[in-house]
């Protein structure tokens, strides 16, 4: 049986939900254990990714490894921002109805002690693609070499098939993008948008260019389980990318932001991240998910 939470691996779902919560400071310690119980138990019955944020590790006074505050960058050609959360519930399915459902099922069994600060829907566009019709997440590692990116091992008990899950919610500027000649869009991304071919002489600018995970010593590899979101009238893409660790995700933004070498990303040119945080996922033990480094 498997250590990590299993719907990690899964295949980008047709549907999904991102759900996410922060304390409620009135809750007291009881409340939230309670909560922390329904939560294990919920995992067991539902196709779900259960992410414990920096603030709720806080509250329970209990050091996580590889959790740290997602990093912010502000500058005038970019800004990326940080914004702690308590708990994220990434919901898998393929009927949005259900997960509507599910979602107000979740929210009632984990309050008072939590609050629903987002609940954004998101879906797979034709095959995995990016709003702007890119395909997204080229370079995913497979099989073994996926759980050797995504997961600790060797740490022991507790943290073994745990990782670490970057969250960020892109709004993209379409009609910006739709605007740019069909070389411009290659050249931003890096890739043909027919054929996905890797642009040998694109500028070095191009996102493939500043995150070629290849290109960073140590290599910078991570999981990448994307998908686009709309509503009122905005769209973009949820970032959701997991690893062993954050050094990879630190280092991609890092270079992205031009803090480097000065190249800005020319993503930046018609999309931005609105939030940004790291969860720390529970690895499983005996089909149910592992608190015990929380102390539950």
């Amino acid at each position: 049986m498997s250590l990590y939470q299993p719907a990690i691996m899964d295949a980008v779902p047709q549907a999904a939900r991102h759900v996410l919560f922060n304390l409620n400071p009135a809750c007291t310690s009881d409340t939230l254990l309670l909560a922390l119980q329904n939560l294990r138990e919920s995992a067991r019955k539902e196709t779900m990714v259960i992410g414990i944020g920096l603030p709720l590790a806080q509250a329970l006074k209990k050091s996580v490894p590889g959790l740290h505050a997602f990093p912010a960058y502000d500058a005038a050609a970019v800004s990326i921002p940080s914004t702690p959360t308590a708990l994220w519930c990434w919901l898998h399915g393929t009927d949005r109805g259900t997960l509507l459902h599910r979602a107000r099922h979740l929210e009632k069994q984990l309050a008072p002690a939590f609050v629903s600060t987002q609940n954004i829907e998101a879906f797979r566009y034709e095959n995995s693609l990016d709003l702007t019709g890119y395909e997204d997440g080229t370079e995913n590692p497979q099989e073994d070499a996926a759980i050797k990116v995504a997961f600790a091992s060797g740490q022991g008990k507790g943290v073994d098939g745990s990782g670490i899950a970057a969250l960020q919610q892109w709004v993209h500027r379409l009609d910006t993008f739709d605007n740019m000649s069909s070389q411009e869009q290659d050249h931003v991304i890096g890739r043909h948008k027919i054929g996905n071919e890797e642009i040998d002489d694109a500028p070095e600018s191009a996102h493939v260019k500043r995150t070629a995970q290849e290109s960073f010593t140590p290599e910078a590899f991570v999981l990448r389980r994307s998908m686009p979101w709309s509503d009122c009238g905005e769209s973009g893409l949820m970032f959701l990318a997991f690893g062993h660790n954050s050094d990879a995700f630190d280092v991609l933004l890092k270079r992205m932001t031009g803090q480097e070498d000065g190249i800005v990303d020319a993503l930046f040119r018609f999309t931005r991240p609105v939030t940004g945080a790291y969860f720390w996922c529970p690895p499983m033990t005996a089909g149910q998910l592992d608190l015990s480094l929380l102390g539950l």
